[in-house]
């Protein structure tokens, strides 16, 4: 592995993360969306990575869930249908939770290899100026 490789790989880390990470904050924001049931349900952004050939990290696409999402009884909603049902995401608030726990510690990961790549790099310059 080259000198910079460990840079480059953590921060093609970093970028994805980050974008998981966007994704995941969308959605939480997103998770109580009522609609009507003439509507479609709010739909929650799933991050799909791919490693790439240097060993990195890309996004390689952004997919949305169904737009049916669920319908729930809740006859008292604005919203409801005569039968009393309006459609909410289909996502839970838990699985995005615990989603947004392995984004943050993968991101912050890429972050601490990117500090001691610095770190690295810097020491052995100060050494190359003595």
């Amino acid at each position: 592995m080259g000198a910079f490789d460990s840079l480059r790989i953590a921060g093609s880390g970093l970028g994805m993360h980050q974008t998981w990470l966007d994704a995941l904050s969308h959605n939480i924001a997103n998770v109580g969306t009522v609609r009507a049931t003439d509507q479609e349900a709010f739909r929650a952004q799933l991050v799909v990575a791919e490693s790439r050939d240097d060993g990195g990290v890309r996004v390689r696409e952004v997919a949305l869930t169904s737009a049916e999402g669920r319908m729930t009884y809740q006859p008292d909603h604005p919203l409801a249908d005569e039968a009393g049902y309006v459609r909410l995401p289909d996502m839970e608030m838990s699985d995005q939770m615990t989603e947004l726990i392995m984004a943050q510690r993968g991101f912050q990961a890429s972050a601490q290899v990117t500090k001691f790549a610095q770190d690295t790099y810097q020491t052995a310059i100060g050494i190359g100026q003595r």
